[in-house]
């Protein structure tokens, strides 16, 4: 884990957009992991704005999205595809056939969660997640609770998140109660996580989650998934054997 510390919010996006400009540099077919929230908004502008300069070519990205409240259609401004519209999509060349958010509109939750993993995996895996933090520690719409929830799933939001997210909406009871959200193993198979957090107000969930347990009460203190490791533990395993057996040749 590599931690970076900016000078302000404007400073923290351009570094972010740095790393994710990398990612598209290197390989511009990759696959990433998009956030939506107040967090990422400053990083998605330094990406237009190098973009608009000729620095940078979504032609070939593929993008899949954390999260979407559940019941909101795609045009509603309060969506979130409506929101990676508004503060990326539309202002880069990127294929809106290549980018995917979960389906607000599909009412039965199991379809929908089955549907999202489909089309993650179809993808081949993310290359790079992007993601933002909570203030109670929860990253997508993973809520803190009593086990980490795996892949794709509909959640109940909190009433922290509620407030947190009440005044993108014209009042309190306009804010989706469920919202359909990528799971912790979605979140951490990916080869690369960066997360952005700005604002005096998440220094504390920030110090729990970097220096407290391990713990599904604070979702963003996952650092690494036992299944994830003893996956790349067995590969890591096989490579070796495959380099023995040819050199033995």
């Amino acid at each position: 884990m590599v931690i970076y510390k900016a000078k302000d919010y404007q400073d923290m996006s351009r570094k972010a957009a740095n790393i994710i400009s990398a990612q598209i540099i290197m390989k511009p077919n990759c696959v990433l992991g998009l956030a939506t929230g107040s967090s990422p908004v400053g990083t998605y502008k330094q990406l237009i704005e190098w973009y608009k300069k000729g620095d940078l070519d979504f032609s070939q990205v593929t993008s899949v999205n954390l999260d979407e409240y559940k019941g909101l259609s795609p045009e509603n401004d309060q969506s979130y595809r409506y929101f990676m519209n508004t503060n990326l999509f539309d202002h880069v060349n990127i294929d809106k056939t290549r980018t995917f958010v979960p389906d607000g509109l599909e009412a039965d939750s199991e379809k929908a969660c089955n549907d999202y993993n489909a089309v993650i995996r179809k993808q081949g895996g993310v290359d790079l997640q992007l993601l933002g933090l909570g203030h109670n520690g929860h990253i997508g719409f993973n809520e803190p609770g009593a086990a980490f929830e795996k892949e794709t799933h509909c959640v109940d939001l909190t009433e922290s998140t509620i407030e947190a997210n009440k005044r993108f909406f014209e009042s309190e009871d306009d804010v989706p109660r469920q919202a359909y959200t990528m799971g912790i193993k979605n979140i951490m198979q990916a080869k690369k996580i960066l997360v952005v957090v700005s604002g005096e107000d998440k220094a504390d969930i920030l110090k729990e989650v970097l220096y407290g347990p391990i713990t599904p009460e604070v979702p963003a203190s996952i650092r690494e998934d036992k299944e994830i490791k003893e996956d790349t533990e067995k590969k890591l395993i096989q490579a070796i054997e495959e380099f023995k057996a040819e050199f033995e040749k």
